[in-house]
């Protein structure tokens, strides 16, 4: 069914649900760039070698010991000395502030991220279905058109035009970095990753699955309609998280001193794809990240954040908690298997059969049009017999 036909069959009251969020979203953008006029996150500064740590540091919304970290030089040196002094080049000193001025948060991408997760929010639980539909007609349910055009604007806009930071990752980072001393202010790295996380909470991994623009580069590769029966493989949720635990575990031992011996070491820096969204590739690593990640992507279903985003980790900690959510009718499933068989994850899996440590939901929709029974749905009041939390 065409997206005209599906637009068509839906009732008034949906109709206006629909454009009703489309005017909200559309606001919340413009409100955005009201609040962010042009200029700013993304304006250089003129620095010399002739100027020190201290000046610079502050200009670029980071400590002193940050700058000297990314300068190459010990976290406990001179402040007040000029950088020339300590022995760094022109060249240098422009490369760090380009690379530490494109960490800037670009504040329009917040409302733009809103806009996006509200818009995925109702369609998922007020739009995909038709009220007038019935479970026979379930094929016709949630168009994918909607879901790859939030995809698309999420790539381009919150990624190539609006630039790599903020990102749900780098929120997830900031937070332990700015503890040993690397951000001036804590408190704003905080309340930064809470904005994420409760987008994560509102809408089940939502930020991730609609709005993150590394994510959706993925979800549009794996989208690609080729090499299906490859696809149908899943990688197992138990070794997946496994290396993206240990991986978290091992950036908090490292930034913190516990291996290697020098406090402030991310290693999340050599494996950050953002950089794509700013053309920065600082290491090799990055740019062989990237390009794993993307032709993995065709393959498996976003590889990136199922094995290292810390926040993809940390946000599947948090979904037992999300308000809104795929949810399985128990006193109706049969376990029959097709939403499990839809499902490019054990997400569905461990839903119908009420698993504690479910696998990753990454709001996709694709289980919800699938049952034959009209067992699964995505909503935020628990009816009774269904369940998205283990027994």
């Amino acid at each position: 069914m065409g997206l005209g036909q599906w637009f068509s069959r839906l009732s008034v009251r949906q109709r206006s649900w629909f454009l009703g969020t489309t005017a909200t979203a559309l606001m919340t953008v413009g409100f955005g760039v009201l609040a962010n006029p042009p200029g700013g996150a993304g304006d250089s500064v003129g620095f010399s070698v002739d100027m020190s740590i201290g000046e610079i540091a502050p200009e670029l919304n980071v400590t002193g010991k940050a700058l000297a970290r990314e300068l190459g030089l010990p976290l406990d040196v001179p402040k007040r000395t000029p950088l020339g002094a300590l022995g760094v080049a022109p060249e240098e000193l422009e490369h760090v502030t380009e690379h530490l001025l494109s960490h800037r948060d670009a504040t329009l991408k917040y409302y733009v991220f809103v806009a996006l997760v509200v818009f995925g929010l109702v369609f998922l639980t007020r739009l995909g279905r038709p009220d007038s539909s019935d479970v026979e007609h379930r094929r016709e349910w949630y168009p994918r058109t909607p879901y790859v055009v939030s995809l698309i604007l999420s790539v381009v806009v919150t990624g190539f035009v609006l630039g790599k930071s903020p990102n749900p990752m780098e929120g997830a980072v900031k937070i332990f970095k700015s503890m040993v001393g690397l951000y001036p202010d804590p408190a704003a790295k905080v309340i930064a990753f809470l904005f994420f996380v409760a987008l994560a909470i509102v809408g089940n991994k939502m930020i991730c699955g609609w709005a993150c623009p590394f994510g959706s580069l993925q979800e549009l590769f794996y989208s690609i309609p080729i090499l299906r029966r490859t696809k149908r493989r899943k990688l197992p949720f138990v070794l997946t998280n496994a290396i993206r635990a240990g991986l978290f575990v091992a950036m908090l031992l490292f930034l913190f001193g516990a291996i290697g011996g020098r406090r402030g070491t991310v290693i999340y820096h050599y494996l950050n794809p953002f950089g794509l969204f700013n053309f920065d590739f600082e290491t090799i690593s990055i740019l062989a990240t990237i390009l794993l990640a993307l032709v993995a992507a065709v393959f498996v279903y976003r590889p990136f954040c199922q094995l290292i985003c810390p926040f993809g980790f940390l946000s599947w900690m948090v979904e037992r908690f999300s308000i809104a959510r795929v949810r399985v009718d128990q006193e109706r499933c049969t376990e029959c298997g097709a939403c499990i068989k839809a499902c490019p994850l054990e997400a569905a899996e461990g839903r119908v059969y009420a698993r504690r440590l479910a696998a990753d939901c990454f709001s996709c929709a694709r289980c919800l049009n699938v049952c034959p029974v009209d067992a699964i749905r995505y909503g935020v009041a628990r009816s009774k017999g269904a369940t998205g939390e283990p027994r």
